[in-house]
């Protein structure tokens, strides 16, 4: 249900000052073009304002020139009024085309900055996000900045000064009564504005809620299609979808009603204004006190006026949905990162690439632990193996390692540099990895290989594929290594995936070596086939291999088996076959799987 309650008015406006605080810096770095658009704009409003002015004096020079007017026409007067439209028509489209640089340029580096930091938000952030929602808001957010600086510069500004330049003519040269009904009409008008659309903006934020849920959930479905055609889900989705766009189209129509009531309103209050005007003005002219030229310039100028302020209405409600939306981006923005580099933090200086957990305690949550004290070490050169039941807590380990997430107490050292004190960057520079859920980018294969390390040759490539084991299967393809992926992948199997992750790691030659379920989707054949190479690379490195088939790290110098957050048992293949314990079990479990037919 839709929280119908508006956000009060003063913590609304606090919110949008503020957050229109926070989006002048990107408009600083074009200042100077600023100005001089802010200057044209007045020459523009000034030659606006000077047209009723020459047109009373034709009328009037007109007017007492009824029997001569061949001989008074004014034509230096008309050529003036024609200069002075084209005046404003100039300066305006200058105006315009020096603030273009201002504006996309400001959008371009606040779209810059928006991703910058989602790159720099923790892992935990993007585990929970949904993807459809965020990429809605921000580009609801980017396009906000863009109308706010349009609807400032645009129309509010020059409205604001054509109101100024016409109260003040008003003001001195006729009765104080057309500048006191200007001036009460505008007040009014404004208030009227404010209060209404005040209490109206519930329902476009409760609008933008919906319709980022709506996407998510269209997003989240369509990203998770073979899951949804499993299990015959499509129904399921689609009324999901339709229950969050029913409320969507109910509160929609409750923001066109209120948006009716708006619009008469403020024509109403219009009308009544220039009534008054023009009955003032009229009876001026039957007692002597105005010109017909007085007339027309009176009525030229409420017009003037009273058209942008008109559309003024428009332009508020359009901004205050506009600081709706940039509100959503703004609070992603002031989202903290969870992990941090220390101030001044320093690059990690790697000589043996040795890897430590020194007492090592965490939770994801406080209500579940998943690592207790752990303590281990994996000597230069070594190839140290975690295996155990799924939750046991291994691939938190490679998570510690490259510090997506802190440890709740104890260290995690490299070179007996705790990874706290370096900065992220070298961190993870020093260190590659074939992850357990293989994702690829909607790329080519060759794009997708040496994407660790964009410098690398087409040699360095190929090589790295036959390291693989993938490069005969590349090959025989129609279109080679530039064959597309697909989005994460999906055109290719999983076994294809992860030796293409294999591929791309290897590319990349870090020191240390991850290797998290990296043959978890190969059968047995593809696996025995790239185990060698894996054997051949890991001997110049420091590797960690977290792996639920036993198979896949006899070869390890020291293994280790996890239980419930805490290493049960630790040494070499045969030492613990030997011991007969839970590695064991583990083992003649796996053992007699082989005979079950092999995943394709």
């Amino acid at each position: 249900m839709i929280d119908s309650r508006p956000v009060t008015a003063p913590h609304r406006s606090r919110t949008d000052i503020r957050n229109i605080k926070r989006m002048l810096p990107f408009l600083w770095d074009y200042k100077g073009r600023a100005l001089m658009a802010l200057l044209f704009l007045v020459v523009s409003k000034l030659a606006v304002v000077g047209m009723p002015l020459v047109l009373k004096e034709i009328i009037d020079l007109l007017d007492h020139s009824k029997d001569t007017l061949t001989l008074y026409l004014p034509l230096s007067l008309l050529l003036g009024y024609g200069a002075l439209r084209l005046t404003s028509g100039l300066f305006n489209e200058l105006r315009d085309a020096v603030f273009a640089r201002v504006r996309y340029g400001a959008i371009k580096k606040l779209s810059m900055q928006v991703l910058t930091h989602l790159y720099q938000l923790s892992l935990r952030f993007h585990l929970e996000r949904k993807t459809g929602g965020i990429s809605r808001d921000l580009e609801r957010g980017t396009q906000s900045l863009s109308s706010i600086m349009n609807y400032l510069v645009f129309n509010i500004v020059p409205t604001i000064a054509e109101f100024l330049l016409v109260a003040g003519i008003l003001l001195t040269q006729y009765n104080w009564k057309f500048a006191l009904v200007t001036a009460l009409t505008v007040v009014v008008y404004i208030v009227f504005t404010l209060a209404i659309t005040e209490w109206r903006m519930h329902y476009r934020h409760a609008m933008n809620r919906l319709d980022s849920e709506a996407n998510s959930q269209a997003i989240d479905g369509l990203i998770n299609y073979e899951t949804v055609k499993y299990f015959t889900n499509e129904e399921y989705e689609i009324s999901r979808y339709n229950k969050t766009m029913n409320e969507w189209e109910d509160t929609a129509v409750k923001s066109q009603n209120s948006m009716s009531l708006l619009n008469f309103g403020q024509g109403a209050v219009i009308t009544v204004g220039v009534t008054f005007i023009m009955i003032y003005a009229a009876k001026g002219v039957v007692d002597g006190n105005m010109t017909l030229g007085d007339l027309v310039l009176v009525n030229t100028m409420m017009l003037q006026l009273f058209m942008p302020l008109g559309f003024l209405g428009v332009i508020y409600r359009a901004l205050k949905y506009s600081l709706a939306d940039m509100d959503l981006m703004i609070k992603l923005l002031d989202k903290k990162a969870e992990i941090q580099d220390k101030a001044n933090a320093a690059t990690l200086i790697l000589t043996a690439a040795e890897i430590e957990f020194n007492n090592v305690s965490f939770c994801y949550n406080s209500d579940r632990q998943i690592l207790n004290n752990i303590s281990f070490k994996v000597p230069s050169g070594h190839k140290v193996a975690i295996v155990g039941a799924s939750g046991a807590g291994k691939s938190t380990i490679t998570r510690l390692l490259f510090r997506f997430y802190d440890t709740d107490s104890g260290a995690v050292l490299i070179d007996g540099q705790d990874i706290k004190d370096v900065s992220q960057k070298s961190l993870r520079d020093a260190i590659g990895i074939v992850p357990q859920d293989t994702v690829l980018f909607n790329d080519t294969i060759y794009n997708n290989i040496i994407y660790a390390k964009p410098d690398s040759s087409e040699q360095d490539v190929y090589k790295a594929a036959e390291m693989a084991n993938i490069h005969t299967f590349i090959s025989s393809l129609p279109e080679g290594y530039q064959t597309i992926v697909g989005e994460r992948g999906l055109k290719l199997s999983g076994g294809e995936k992860q030796r293409v992750a294999i591929a791309r790691v290897i590319i990349s030659q870090p020191r240390i070596m991850v290797f998290d379920e990296a043959t978890s989707s190969l059968d047995s054949k593809s696996e025995q086939a790239i185990l060698q190479s894996l054997k051949d690379i890991s001997q110049s490195h420091t590797t960690l291999v977290i792996a639920h088939r036993l198979s896949t790290v006899v070869d390890a110098d020291t293994i280790l088996v996890m239980d419930e957050g805490g290493i049960v048992e630790k040494g070499s293949h045969a030492e613990l076959i030997a011991k007969k314990g839970k590695y064991e079990h583990l083992w003649s479990l796996q053992q007699s799987e082989k005979q079950l037919p092999e995943e394709g």
